[in-house]
């Protein structure tokens, strides 16, 4: 999918939501348990409930790795799903993947080729022979952590050199030289609130998936006046608040209800823009 692509599915939908599956086995309605893939029947009944209202799934891969043979399957399935019958829908592996040359170019085949997501979550720390064999795939996307929501972000993400740049700002700007808007997003937690102004004096022009909007705390509004720019820019995620909405038979309808919220949100949002 293209940045215009991307572009074109906010504006027909008047949404850059995406829904996090972060699909917890200890979560889900206990009458799903009963199924034979429970964690695929939640998953399939959430998607259905918000596909209209959405631009992207997030299925975070720690969720599904932790039921082993089991969890990998689920994601498999999942990811085939939203494929065959929600085409339109970007597919972010939320896997924060990052390691030496030859490991990461494994890490890219396995979700490039042999799955054909869209984009994975990408870790910076070891530099750029860990981050470009996943940039060798044409038309899909890194996600480079960049600003992330959680407490512990403050613990390296914001340090500053010598000369006052802050690692964050290191990390935006040296990945420009491995690649520009067209194939690089970068992670930025929406509880980091005007540190977005800061980001787009850098990246005016990538798109940035915002978790922490939601259970996190993080404000809409505020990353909405601080980080969109022309073509939006933006692709929020709202996991928990949305999928455990409910956690009776009524849960696929109550996770529509909250999706359909955020949705009216980003429609005044984009506003300013279209």
């Amino acid at each position: 999918m293209t940045k215009n692509e991307l572009f074109e599915n906010i504006k027909r939908k008047k949404s850059f939501l995406c829904v996090g599956l972060d699909t917890d086995i200890n979560k889900i309605p206990q009458h799903l348990l009963e199924e034979e893939d429970p964690i695929f029947a939640f998953n399939k009944a959430i998607i259905d409930a918000t596909a209209d209202l959405c631009i992207a799934y997030k299925p975070n891969l720690a969720f599904y790795e932790s039921l082993g043979v089991k969890g990998w399957i689920a994601f498999e399935k999942t990811v085939r799903y939203i494929k065959e019958n929600y085409p339109d829908q970007f597919i972010i592996a939320d896997a924060k993947r990052g390691d030496i040359g030859n490991t990461s170019s494994m890490y890219a085949q396995s979700f490039f080729t042999d799955l054909d997501i869209d984009s994975v979550t990408v870790a910076p720390y070891m530099g750029e022979d860990s981050v470009t064999p996943f940039l060798e795939y044409k038309g899909k996307w890194v996600i480079l952590l960049a600003l992330t929501s959680n407490k512990g972000s403050h613990d390296f993400q914001l340090t500053e050199d010598v000369n006052g740049e802050r690692l964050f700002e290191k990390v935006l700007r040296k990945s420009q030289e491995w690649a520009g808007d067209e194939q690089m997003m970068y992670v930025v937690g929406a509880t980091q609130g005007q540190a977005f102004e800061d980001i787009r004096k850098i990246v005016p022009n990538h798109f940035l998936l915002v978790p922490g909007v939601g259970a996190q705390g993080g404000s809409l509004s505020d990353v909405c006046k601080y980080g969109m720019n022309s073509t939006c820019g933006l692709i929020v995620n709202s996991s928990r608040a949305i999928i455990y909405a409910d956690k009776t038979d009524k849960f696929a309808e109550a996770a529509r209800t909250e999706a359909q919220k955020v949705q009216a949100e980003m429609a005044e949002e984009l506003k300013a823009i279209l």
